[in-house]
């Protein structure tokens, strides 16, 4: 929850003009606003090779939902992504997996891809029980999906006692996440889908620390927070 229309107007300019072309051909970047910004954001990315993301969305494309944002609207706002499962809106707003399974399930219904996050609290990876907090997360989250859904979506690993900490799992810890949520998607989808899904890191991600992140082998890219706020932050990250 950072930045006004005018500031995410700002930010994004300076993103899309720092972009190389020669790394926009390698990656896909993508900026996720706060809902009041999109519209000004969108504006600014018009043409250029950044993606417009969204931060959040209800499952029901219109109702009595009052402060809500539907599938719908963000797709006619130019929105091509969006995250689902954030381990903020899991912790503060009490969104179950259930609940995130709806949320992705709209998305892929209007042609949204989702960027499904899924993580271990500080107690939990204390107690050795990571794995089966990352397996139920999965299970619920992706419920009901195919193989062919799975092609249009991206999974976010973000430990939970990473994020906003200043502390970062090493990157052997989140190679080991990593792995367990490939091989697990090839169990239920197939080795071809598992190998094919995009799986993010996402725990306080910043310019020094996202080569050795990104030289794992399971490793595909970077859910970013807070390095985000600054182009020149994100850029370096961007072009690691």
């Amino acid at each position: 929850m950072y930045k006004t229309p005018s500031q995410a107007r700002e930010l994004a300019a300076g993103v899309a003009a720092g972009l190389k072309p020669e790394r926009a051909a390698e990656c896909e970047v993508v900026l996720c606003p706060p809902a009041v910004d999109l519209a000004a954001v969108a504006e600014v990315l018009r043409g250029t090779p950044v993606r417009l993301g969204a931060q959040n969305l209800y499952p029901q494309d219109e109702g009595a939902f009052t402060g809500e944002v539907s599938a719908p609207m963000l797709k006619e706002l130019g929105v091509s992504s969006v995250i689902v499962g954030h381990s903020e809106r899991r912790q503060y707003f009490a969104e179950t997996d259930e609940f995130v399974n709806l949320k992705v399930k709209s998305a892929l219904k209007h042609g949204l891809q989702p960027i499904l996050c899924v993580g271990e609290s500080l107690a939990e990876r204390e107690a050795g029980t990571t794995e089966d907090r990352i397996k139920t997360q999965l299970a619920g989250g992706l419920a009901d999906l195919t193989p062919v859904d799975l092609a249009s979506l991206v999974l976010a690993y973000e430990p939970i006692w990473a994020i906003g900490t200043g502390r970062t799992a090493t990157p052997e810890q989140a190679q080991a996440v990593h792995r367990f949520i490939r091989a697990w998607l090839a169990g239920q989808f197939g080795a071809a889908a598992a190998e094919a899904m995009r799986i993010q890191y996402g725990g306080s991600v910043k310019p020094d620390n996202i080569r050795s992140l990104m030289d794992q082998p399971d490793i595909d890219g970077a859910l970013v927070g807070g390095a985000s706020l600054k182009a020149d932050s994100f850029l370096a990250i961007v072009g690691f």
